[in-house]
């Protein structure tokens, strides 16, 4: 009987909204004040949930201590502290916009074929504010 193993992370990183081939009007007709260079700040809070049956040496759905690390490898080392739009290639100008939507996929794709074999990313939560952030499951 498969069950979930749920934890959050937190991090700080900046971003900025805009598009190199829209003028300064476009930008901040469609981005508002998250167009403004050089960009602005959050503490995220990103949640992960794993599933899997649970072992029954250990109680763990998944080894938390192996979690911790791949989501400080993949997620955290590449945007705590830093700016989106520079640290992260995807994310550069002309590429993807670093909005929460944008984002959790792209956490998506930095977890889901690194997990432990038995072990599935089930979803992801990602929130820049108490207010406003984007998730991600499978389809199913």
């Amino acid at each position: 009987m498969p069950t979930s193993l749920v934890k959050t992370y937190r991090f700080s990183a900046a971003h900025l909204y805009r598009r190199p081939d829209w003028n300064e009007d476009e930008n901040r007709r469609r981005f508002g004040l998250c167009s403004i260079e050089p960009g602005h700040g959050h503490n995220y809070r990103l949640t992960v949930w794993v599933s899997g049956p649970v072992d029954p040496q250990t109680g763990f759905v998944a080894d938390l201590g192996e979690l911790d690390a791949l989501v400080r490898r993949e997620v955290l080392d590449q945007l705590d502290h830093r700016h989106i739009n520079v640290a992260v290639e995807e994310f550069r100008a002309g590429g993807r916009i670093p909005t929460c939507e944008n984002l959790v996929q792209w956490i998506r794709d930095r977890l889901a074929g690194r997990l432990p074999t038995g072990v599935r990313l089930e979803r992801l939560r990602l929130l820049e504010e108490d207010d406003l952030g984007a998730e991600w499951w499978p389809e199913r």
